[in-house]
């Protein structure tokens, strides 16, 4: 099955250039042939490939590279100049056994005598001797120049005959020596056990586990359990990295895990042990977990962690391989302990206070396909990392039509298969040939798939890659291990473009540790600074060049270079010239001064949290099965006045259904006590939407409106979603006016006080959410005028006609636009357009075309009204969807919300599609929309042919008849400026407003500049497994500049690390309060500070 690459036509100025086995004389190839024995059905892992290792092994100043070839002959090649390389694997010593099955490849200087050496894994079904791991030893040249190698794992201590996926060798203890991580995987299949005897496994020792070996004077001793280390049967490793995570100077291991098996985050705790950190630092992980890198991304200065999954980038290979949302399963693994997992890359973002924020879809480097390595470096010498991933699976093992042929297969044959059978099912799998991804980092947190303009978008099966600078040019040229087909050797050319300076470090460490393993290098060069951990072991059974490359754009010169050794001692290199290699020695270091850095104060410090209840569990998609977010649940019922007129604020926070709304009272100097639900408790199983608080009759003393929101079970009319009037006697005891409002029950999504009829009273608009069981029906919106008693009476027809058929309406608030000294009405919703009324004698009239030239349609969830450019004109912060999402609208590109009764069952299938590659695909999968629009099933009689229908095809043009669709064109939260001629025009927030949807937000001086700034709260965890938790908003500050710009600021300035749904913030003096769903209430209290404020 020897495959070609597919070629494509030639970009016409490529950064790398593909070199032909001819020109290089590299002719290795990891050849998998399927029989009998040997096949996908019988080895599940038969295709996950072979690895790459670099580096100068016979110390000639060249680097060479050493190939495992899972069944064939592993390949060693000497590099003898001019990108030309000779196979030595015979002369060498170093071929390993014969037959199968090697996995990954590394080097090390195992014993400290500045030889690298070569650790070999091995793996599969076999017998324990047969899979027994490998070293090589580097014994020094044969008088051609030839290294010589010896095997001597077992002297060593590390001949382990456990299913080895890779290695990493590095200092865990900081004693000078390199210590061995060996990441194992189970060769076969766990059942979904309950929670209890999962916990049990993981608890219990087995073979396939992963080991941690210590170095203990040139003998490894395993001590993985005293080190914390779980070794159990639940082991499916495939990707490690040794980082120093959270920046003590200890090095840290991440383990990805495949199938529903979690990831591992070990700290190290500096004892000898490692505490799994997982659930607490990352908010979910990746599900079919691969290769990974541990790499500072944004030069932050910290350590980012990418992995790798298998969700396709195109639409038929994402609804023909991507198996439909398992809510039980799912659960499953939520009670057997395990973490939140979804089905596609990560990239998690260090915050630097201990947590990080995921957001490789907003990065764009989500969907790679059945991906492997993972590379980050600065191939183009620009100063900021890029990203190389291999691709590929020789079958489509998980291809939906496959199995279920397979199954039908089966159950034919009784269940009884012979070799012969399963044989004829694998070759009925069909064979992909996908490409590798190259993604340039824009310096934004976000990257460009530079794949063909690059060219680097051949077709094969990859697995195993590194990067090294093969010809000694200063750039990194790349080397990629293929199923069937000649390994892939790739010469940069940016040196030769003239793309950037570069700058090469070598690290001569002390004792056994002579790479330098561990060691942190800060170049400092143009206002940049640049951060490399030297670890070779990285992406996918690999090991990359020892020697850092960093790119410095078109600096001559950088400012001095900083390299922090494991243990302690500091090198600093000042003025250095560029394009040039230099050595930095760890002997002629100096021992830091470890002055201790003073940190500044954060804005805000919690001072205390109110917990709140938890409300019922709601699963809106087993009312509604087609819908992409749940609806219940996202209360934002948070009042903070002073209610009882002691001068102290108080607190309203509404209950969730099931759950009574109460009151807090507080008692000065940010505590809170005495809490009071009596008057609310009538409305327990009412969902608390939203809240006003008012003197709705005219006696001095703020009463409070509370809506009632949410789908449940409720229906239009039934009293758990009226909305409630309750009345204050100045004490802070509150009465329910039991016919105070218009008795009208429907959801409610936002609730605004306002005089709408001029008569001098503050009157109430009710904006409709949505029709239980009927998304996205809205219920409409009313204005409730006082009548100055607090007796409310509906006037909507009189005052508004207007209002009809507006949408499902999430928030809303008053502004005088115009400068006509009169409030319009803003109105923002879900899959809605901003919308805006002014009052034109006593009517309000629908005035949005006056204000935005197009329709500004998003999924809005939050409203908020300033002026941040200082000019004396409002302008909108509006909440949204955000970008870090699968998800993607555009004006040229807009989503479709496409619903109707298709099926005419009483339930409306609201069918969400959106442009995938430049078509527009539905989104939900076959079996979701099949199993509400039962008729489909006749046409849509296999997965193949529903992943190829477009979104205005999937219905016919009758079917279509009497349907509504509503275009979303907007889904990143937005800031609204008003022009010169009185139009609203977006401009630019900083990336970190898209991380996540905006549900809150407040505006204040924070940091005593004169110039307003926000806060920001959101997520939402309540969505379709396929999008996963939106969690990556930790609280954000961004600091105004008084001109309409921003500037966020990090975790660790603004002092905010909230893992939940913040549904509320109010500010109240010096205090800021955030409401989290199901959580409670966080206070905080906000210090001026200096740093911030310069």
């Amino acid at each position: 099955m020897q495959q070609t690459p597919v070629q494509e036509s030639t970009p016409s100025d490529p950064l790398f250039r593909l070199l032909s086995a001819d020109s290089t004389g590299i002719t290795f190839s990891n050849p998998i042939e399927e029989n009998l024995n040997l096949n996908v059905l019988m080895y599940e892992y038969l295709y996950n490939g072979g690895g790459v290792a670099v580096g100068d092994l016979n110390q000639d100043g060249l680097e060479d590279i050493y190939f495992s070839a899972n069944v064939g002959q592993n390949q060693l090649y000497l590099n003898v100049g001019n990108l030309k390389f000779k196979d030595i694997t015979q002369s060498s010593g170093a071929s390993g056994r014969p037959g199968p099955w090697k996995t990954g490849v590394v080097l090390v200087d195992i014993n400290g005598d500045g030889k690298l050496d070569i650790y070999l894994c091995h793996s599969g079904a076999l017998l324990p001797e047969k899979r027994k791991n490998e070293l090589f030893v580097n014994r020094g040249n044969d008088p051609n120049g030839i290294p010589q190698f010896k095997e001597m794992a077992e002297e060593y201590g590390i001949a382990s005959d456990a299913t080895s996926t890779s290695a990493a060798f590095f200092d865990f203890d900081l004693d000078g020596d390199l210590d061995l991580f060996l990441l194992n995987h189970n060769t076969k299949s766990i059942q979904n056990h309950d929670a209890t005897v999962t916990k049990n496994l993981l608890k219990e020792k087995h073979e396939a586990g992963s080991q941690l070996f210590e170095n203990q004077n040139g003998k490894f001793i395993e001590l993985t359990e005293k080190a914390g280390i779980s070794s159990s049967s639940l082991s499916y490793g495939l990707g490690v990295s040794v980082a120093d995570v959270n920046g003590d100077g200890w090095p840290d291991i991440y383990i990805g895990n495949d199938y529903s098996m979690p990831d591992y985050l070990y700290i190290n705790q500096k004892n000898g042990k490692f505490k799994d950190e997982i659930q607490v630092m990352l908010d979910h992980v990746s599900h079919f977990s691969m290769g990974n890198d541990i790499a500072d991304i944004n030069n932050d200065g910290l350590m980012d962690i990418f992995t790798l999954d298998m969700l396709p980038e195109d639409n038929l290979r994402q609804k023909l391989l991507l198996a439909p949302d398992n809510f039980e399963l799912f659960q499953l693994n939520l009670d057997r302990g395990f973490h939140y997992q979804y089905m596609r890359n990560m990239l998690h973002i260090n915050a630097g206070n201990g947590t990080f924020q995921e957001v490789g879809q907003l990065a764009g480097i989500s969907n790679t396909d059945w991906s492997w390595s993972a590379l980050f470096s600065d191939f183009d010498l620009d100063g900021w990392k890029d990203l190389y991933v291999t691709n590929g699976y020789l079958r489509d093992y998980n291809n939906q039509d496959f199995l279920k042929y397979m199954d039908n297969y089966v159950r034919t044959a009784g269940g009884q298969l012979k070799r012969e059978d399963l044989l004829n099912l694998v070759k009925s799998m069909s064979s992909s040939n996908l490409k590798n991804y190259t993604f340039r980092n824009n310096g934004d947190l976000t990257f460009e798939n530079v794949s063909k303009a690059w060219g680097l978008s051949q077709n094969g099966n990859s697995n195993g890659a590194a990067y090294a600078d093969l010809d000694n040019d200063g750039d990194l040229d790349l080397i990629i291990n293929n199923i069937n087909a000649t390994a892939f050797v790739y010469e940069n050319l940016a040196v030769q473009k003239g793309k950037g300076n570069f700058l090469k470090i070598e690290l001569k460490g002390e004792g056994q540790n002579t790479i330098g393993q561990g060691a942190l290098v800060k170049v400092f060069a143009g206002g940049i600074t640049q951060v490399q951990e030297q670890n070779i072991y990285r992406g996918f059974q690999s090991s990359v060049t020892p020697i850092l490359v960093f790119g410095v754009g078109q600096n001559t010169k950088t400012d001095s270079v900083h390299v922090h050794w494991p243990g302690g001692k500091v090198s600093i290199l000042k003025d250095l010239n560029v394009n040039e290699s230099f050595i930095v020695s760890q002997a002629e270091a100096r021992k830091s001064q470890n002055s201790k850095t003073v940190k500044p104060q954060p804005l805000f410090t919690q001072v205390a949290k109110i917990p709140s209840s938890k409300a019922q569990t709601v699963n809106d998609f087993k009312r509604q099965p087609l819908l992409s977010f749940g609806i219940s649940g996202n209360g934002k019922a948070m009042a903070v006045e002073d209610f009882n007129g002691d001068g102290n604020p108080d607190i309203f926070l509404g209950g969730g259904a099931g759950v009574s709304a109460r009151l807090i009272f507080g008692q000065g100097d940010g505590r809170f006590s005495r809490t009071d639900s009596t008057a609310f408790l009538a409305a327990a199983l009412s969902e608390d939407s939203d809240v006003l608080s008012f003197d709705a009759n005219g006696d001095g003393f703020l009463d409070l409106v509370v809506g009632s929101g949410g789908m449940h079970q409720f229906n239009l009319g039934d009293a758990e979603l009226q909305v409630r009037l309750y009345l204050n006697d100045g004490k802070g005891n509150f009465s329910m006016s039991p016919n105070g409002l218009p008795k009208e029950s429907f959801p409610t999504g936002t609730l605004a006080t306002a005089d709408f009829n001029g008569d001098g009273f503050d009157d109430i608009f009710v904006g409709g959410r949505v029709v239980p069981g009927q998304y996205p029906t809205s219920p409409g919106v009313r204005i409730w005028t006082n009548e100055g008693k607090g007796n409310f009476t509906d006037q909507t027809a009189v005052l508004a006609p207007d209002f009809k058929n507006l949408g499902m309406i999430t928030d809303s608030g008053f502004a005088d636009l115009n400068g006509d000294g009169k409030p319009e009405l803003i109105l923002v919703g879900d899959s809605m357009p901003v919308t805006i009324f002014t009052k034109t004698g006593a009517i309000w009239q629908n005035v949005t075309s006056v204000y935005f030239d197009l329709p500004q349609v998003g999924f809005w969830s939050n409203l908020l009204i300033g002026d941040w450019d200082l000019d004396g004109k409002p302008e909108l912060f509006i909440g949204n969807h955000g970008k870090n999402s699968q998800l993607f609208a555009s004006d040229t590109q807009p989503m479709e919300l496409l619903y109707k009764d298709f099926d005419a069952n009483g339930s409306t299938d609201a069918i969400l599609g959106y442009y995938i590659q430049g078509e527009k695909y539905p989104s939900p999968s076959r079996d979701e929309v099949l199993g509400q629009v039962l008729f489909l099933k006749k046409r849509y009689l296999d997965f193949k042919s529903f992943s190829e229908v477009k979104m205005d095809n999937l219905f016919t043009q009758e079917e279509r008849k009497d349907s509504r669709s509503t275009f979303i064109n907007r889904l990143e939260t937005s800031y609204y400026v008003l022009d010169q001629s009185g139009k609203f025009q977006a401009k630019l927030l900083p990336v970190q407003a898209q991380f996540s949807p905006v549900f809150a937000s407040v505006f204040k001086d924070l940091n005593g500049d004169g110039n307003p700034d926000l806060v920001l709260g959101g997520n939402l965890f309540d969505a379709k497994i396929k999008f996963g938790r939106y969690d990556a908003n930790h609280g954000l500050v961004f600091l105004g500049d008084g001109m309409g710009g921003f500037k966020a600021l990090s975790s660790v300035q603004s002092g905010l690390s909230l893992k939940g749904e913040i549904r509320k913030i109010e500010l109240f003096g010096e205090y800021l309060l955030f409401y989290l769903k199901d959580d409670g209430i966080y206070l905080f209290r906000h210090h001026l500070s200096k740093e911030l404020s310069q």
